[in-house]
């Protein structure tokens, strides 16, 4: 089949196309960046450069796709709203666009948790929590804006679609989570915040593009399919600082002791919000209200109308997950 992946370059794109390859299918991929010269270009996939949140997708990216994989966005803590607005909502539209207008008949969202954020803890959440309202998250909000763009299209015999949400994505390529978190850690810059004992998902990039075929496989097999959001994870929650400072331990770093409670961190990300706002700094903030709160609560979420409806069971449990990511954590 023809299969198109936006943000095909990313850390869960990459991942996605390669398994998308080994499938069998031909693959096109739609990023901002320059397209690699064709000697390194993998057999099977087609790059196409394009700025989705200023521009349609070009019709000879369109052309006989079968499915989009929908995973390019604008993840991050600061930066202004027009920004997360253009690149996860705008651009999410121009994708349904080009949809509608070339007759592709499928779309998968790569979606997240944080389209639910409300600023307090979740535990076993499900698909019946509402949207995140405010701009306490600028990310969360054009998330659940894009989110119900997508959910909304959705019309059989017209364009199928449905969403992911796949939560604290980590791995061997990861760019943000684990090496930011551990590069903090070094630099002395990390502290425990809350109690130390909220419990949160985590899930491996092999589940969750095994997520995304799942919903493939659903949607090619089932022409009513779809309108629907899913929750993605493992299965496992964890005791976040205690998974954390075994995680340090393996790489023989020391555990971590210091702390700080919710109240004070959640403060001084407020205040850090409004410098940050009003002076041109190039680097995220140390805290922000939604850092604070993704740190400090529990948020955990059931996969099961993932299980229900797409067929979909964890490859790998997080022992498996570790024993496969650590080779490379340890040369960061």
């Amino acid at each position: 089949m023809q299969i198109l992946v936006t943000g095909g370059t990313g850390f869960i794109g990459q991942s996605l196309v390669k398994k998308l390859l080994k499938q069998g299918h031909e693959v096109r991929i739609v990023a901002r960046s320059t397209p690699p010269s064709d000697d390194k270009q993998p057999a099977g996939v087609t790059y196409h450069s394009c700025d989705l949140s200023a521009q349609l997708l070009p019709s000879s990216a369109l052309s006989g796709v079968d499915l989009i994989f929908h995973v390019a966005a604008k993840a991050g803590v600061s930066g202004n709203y027009s920004s997360y607005h253009s690149a996860n909502y705008q651009a999410t539209l121009n994708v349904l666009e080009g949809c509608l207008s070339s007759g592709v008949p499928r779309l998968v969202y790569t979606s997240t948790p944080s389209v639910t954020f409300s600023g307090k803890p979740i535990r076993a959440g499900t698909e019946s929590l509402p949207y995140a309202k405010d701009k306490v998250s600028y990310y969360s909000l054009t998330k659940a804006m894009a989110e119900k763009a997508v959910l909304e299209a959705h019309g059989s015999g017209k364009l199928q679609t449905l969403a992911l949400r796949p939560h604290l994505v980590w791995g061997e390529g990861d760019p943000h989570l684990l090496p930011r978190v551990i590069s903090r850690h070094k630099a002395g810059k990390l502290k425990i915040v809350g109690d130390g004992k909220n419990i949160v998902d985590l899930t491996h990039v092999d589940n969750v593009c095994h997520a995304h075929l799942c919903a493939m496989k659903t949607l090619l097999e089932d022409g009513d399919a779809g309108g629907k959001a899913y929750f993605i994870g493992q299965e496992e929650p964890v005791l976040l600082w205690p998974w954390l400072n075994n995680l340090f331990s393996e790489i023989g770093l020391p555990p971590l002791e210091k702390s700080i409670g919710f109240g004070q961190a959640h403060f001084a990300g407020l205040v850090m919000e409004k410098v940050w706002r009003l002076l041109p700094f190039d680097s995220d903030p140390p805290m922000t209200r939604f850092v604070a709160c993704q740190l400090a609560h529990d948020h955990w979420f059931t996969s099961q109308s993932a299980k229900t409806d797409l067929g979909y069971e964890p490859l790998a449990n997080m022992k498996q997950c570790m024993e496969k990511t650590l080779p490379w954590l340890r040369k960061l």
